[in-house]
């Protein structure tokens, strides 16, 4: 009787990468606008659109954020909470370090 055939590795999700700085910034679009008008131009209706739709992007994006729905009392409690664990963690490894039970080797 055969083993059963492993399990393939469990893919980690990695969180989509940041837009770049660029796509967060308004102002070269409400300069466009400016100019647009300045100059009685009828491209500002088309300007003022991709304003509307980059402000719709951005909600989307920021309502998609993790813990965007954490209130800051959670969130200041979840601070406390790892602060204690990397507090006990440490406390942990200096223990066990006094154990003198790993040889660090000498280089």
């Amino acid at each position: 009787e055969e083993p059963p055939p492993p399990e393939p590795p469990v893919e980690q999700k990695l969180p989509p990468l940041p837009p770049a700085q660029e796509e967060f910034s308004f102002l070269p679009l409400v300069h466009d606008i400016i100019k647009c008008m300045d100059k009685d131009s009828q491209d500002v209706h088309q300007v003022l659109n991709e304003l509307k739709n980059k402000f719709q992007e951005m909600r989307k994006l920021i309502s998609s954020m993790p813990g965007i729905g954490v209130s800051p009392e959670q969130q200041q409690q979840q601070l406390q909470n790892l602060r204690e664990q990397v507090r006990t963690k440490n406390e942990l490894l200096q223990k066990y370090k006094s154990l003198c039970m790993f040889e660090i080797p000498k280089e």
